[in-house]
């Protein structure tokens, strides 16, 4: 019994990997018109179980896309310098809609193999139980 197991527990840290991604990539589309705002960037990491890989994923720390920051002319801007220009963000909008579809499916994909595997071992239970 320990493959449906193995494999909800899989799926669930990859359902959590995905959510941490998708909260980060709604901040980035929430700070889109914030001025000096950097866009936050998620990777994966690999879980390692007794110096092996375990085949479970957690979402890093976020860091801070290092692009430069584009300058926005607009001398009427409160964050405006003498020249009249000031940082934008470098949020990309066409981007993180990406990001945040790519992580949904995946959410998804997981999500489906989570409730397959529940459904297995119940099955298993109930022939068990026979």
């Amino acid at each position: 019994m320990e493959g449906p197991v193995t494999a909800t527990r899989i799926a669930a840290f990859g359902m959590r990997a995905q959510a941490d991604r998708l909260r980060h990539v709604s901040e980035n589309i929430a700070n889109a018109d914030t001025p000096g705002y950097r866009r936050k960037l998620v990777s994966f990491d690999a879980v390692m179980e007794r110096g092996r890989p375990s085949g479970l994923v957690t979402a890093s720390q976020p860091r801070l896309d290092r692009s430069e920051l584009p300058e926005i002319h607009d001398p009427a801007h409160p964050m405006a310098d003498e020249r009249g220009f000031y940082r934008g963000s470098n949020v990309d909008l066409v981007t993180e809609m990406a990001d945040a579809r790519e992580a949904g499916r995946s959410y998804e994909a997981n999500l489906r193999i989570f409730e397959q595997s529940r459904q297995m071992s119940a099955s298993l239970l109930d022939l068990l139980r026979r």
